[in-house]
């Protein structure tokens, strides 16, 4: 394994290195590389165990300027619904001058754009890597605003669920910082020196995020961020031996890239850079950014107002509801076969559940309330016709006791169709962030109508309007058609009448005849207790079996 000694040997080459180009070669190459986007994504170098050890960082880039620097390209990919989401992407100088123009004439002060681009570093994390999962995060801040966007991040984290420590070299004595530390100090988050670190990050953390250096950056990082700058870039190595796996997220630049022309170990197949696992771009992506191969890349910093989008001609793609980040750029390649969970979950055992599966059914489904799961009323139904296919979908419970579970439904369904054809059914709730599952087979018959009346009229009446539209099942010639059918009954009914309750519509009662209850645990030895009616001595009563996972 890779000691502190083995990191030493890779070391950034000086200005005078021939690995440096002039001015004009590096304007020449920029323009060549934006009129052939192609080319900015090359795939990631592959090091054998010999090579690691003499890699060099070499950055001919980063004390250069560029005429094309203020200049803005536009990037798209296609969402989940097949819709453009297209992003531009600026240079240097742009980035330079919406900030100043953003705390200037627009009244933001630098501690509000700090918040708000740390939200939405933490946002984007939260929304890929799950605190039970990625809970150990190492932040590493440099000593200026993306240093400072780190801690703000590190703080949100915090509450999310995530276990930041700050590894924070250079602090800024600045009263703006130095709050930051304190607010973090209070939350008793830790702060590690350099030295502090093991010599492979990935022995003691889940993430790291690079927080070194931010689009201004200018020259050649000294130490110890060049130290760290190759502690974080080994993460990436191929040949190097990890514990496990270790995300890299890199704030608006990956540190050492230079900010137009990414990194510029990818233009020497002997060397290698940071290559983060996700990249959050802040107000809008660097043209650094069109280098980026990792598979997730976000856009955070929710504050970009109309003027700058005009005076810039920035494309910046709407934000889903209130989320402070967007992925944008291409969408991640996922190899499915490796797609795994391992659970960790408390046990559960035949002592600790209850006697009676409709009991401890409530003690899940409480917790599951509490835990604030959306929808965790969702349930899978599962019906069988007389042709013996099986059909699944999902409902939502609507009330239970010791009599069964009930859902409502329209009477002219599949669904119902084939549950007048063979009332068995199966229902399945699977919370997940609980690890949890219950499975509940049993016979199903339908509520009456007083029960389905008195529910019907609970809903809100946008709903009442849209059961008797719809004719659930059955084909309908474009979209429009159920719209402007709901619009003419909507006005029907706009004077606040009561609105009846169509005859095909109403609810459904499941009766148990088998319970299981599933908790993930460690390398698939999933506890599974199930609860099966037996008689005993003239008496029906409930079995508790285990199950192999």
């Amino acid at each position: 394994m890779p000691s502190t000694r083995f990191l030493s040997r890779l070391f950034f080459t000086s200005p005078s290195s021939p690995s440096f180009s002039s001015h004009s070669q590096s304007q020449s190459h920029l323009q060549f590389l934006i009129s052939s986007p192609s080319l900015l994504f090359s795939s990631p170098v592959k090091l054998d165990a010999s090579s690691l050890s003499s890699i060099r960082f070499s950055s001919p880039f980063l004390s250069s300027r560029r005429g094309v620097a203020s200049s803005s390209f536009s990037s798209s990919r296609m969402d989940a619904s097949g819709d453009q989401i297209e992003a531009s992407y600026i240079g240097q100088q742009a980035a330079k001058e919406i900030d100043e123009i953003l705390m200037g004439p627009l009244g933001f002060s630098v501690d509000q754009l700090m918040e708000l681009a740390g939200l939405s570093v933490a946002a984007a994390i939260a929304e890929v890597y799950k605190p039970n999962e990625s809970r150990k995060v190492l932040v590493i801040c440099g000593p200026g605003n993306n240093g400072g966007d780190g801690l703000v991040a590190a703080r949100h984290l915090y509450h999310f669920g995530y276990q930041p420590v700050i590894c924070y070299p250079k602090r800024s004595s600045s009263p703006l910082f130095s709050g930051l530390v304190t607010q973090l100090k209070s939350l008793e988050i830790p702060f590690v020196s350099e030295e502090e670190l093991p010599p492979l990050l990935s022995d003691e953390y889940d993430l790291v995020v690079d927080a070194m250096f931010g689009f201004s950056f200018r020259g050649t990082p000294r130490e110890p961020f060049a130290y760290l700058i190759r502690a974080v870039s080994a993460l990436t190595y191929a040949n190097i031996h990890h514990k496990k796996e270790t995300k890299v997220v890199s704030i608006d630049i990956p540190s050492g890239w230079d900010v137009e022309l990414g990194d510029p170990a990818q233009e020497d197949t002997d060397v290698q850079g940071i290559r983060p696992h996700m990249l959050v771009s802040l107000t809008a992506p660097k043209l650094c950014a069109m280098k980026f191969t990792g598979p997730h890349h976000f856009l955070g910093g929710r504050f970009v107002p109309p003027a700058i989008v005009k005076q810039f001609n920035l494309k910046i793609p709407p934000y889903p509801g209130s989320s402070m980040c967007i992925r944008i750029g291409k969408p991640p390649s996922v190899d499915i076969s490796a797609l795994r969970e391992n659970y960790v979950s408390p046990e559960l055992t035949e002592s600790k559940v209850s006697a009676d599966p409709f009991d401890q059914f409530k003690i899940w489904f409480d917790e599951a309330l509490a835990a604030g799961l959306r929808e965790p009323n969702a349930m899978a139904l599962s019906t069988v016709g007389k042709d013996g296919k099986p059909s699944s979908r999902i409902v939502l419970l609507k009330g239970f006791d010791k009599q069964g579970f009930v859902w409502y439904t329209n009477y002219g369904s599949r669904k119902a169709r084939e549950l007048s054809e063979n009332p068995h059914a199966s229902i399945i709730f699977h919370w997940n962030e609980l690890n949890r599952e219950v499975r509940i087979e049993g016979t199903v018959t339908k509520v009456s109508e007083e029960e389905s009346e008195k529910y019907f009229h609970s809903r809100p009446r946008g709903s009442q309007l849209g059961a008797i539209v719809s004719k659930q099942s059955t084909v309908l010639p474009d979209r429009s058609a159920i719209y402007n059918a709901y619009k003419e009954l909507e006005q029907k009914y706009c004077n606040g009448t009561e609105i009846p309750k169509p005859e095909y519509w109403g609810g459904y009662r499941l009766t148990p005849t088998l319970f299981e209850f599933w908790q993930g645990q460690p390398s698939r030895l999933h506890d599974r207790l199930q609860y099966t009616i037996r008689e005993a001595e003239g008496k029906q009563a409930w079995l508790i079996e285990r199950l192999s996972p």
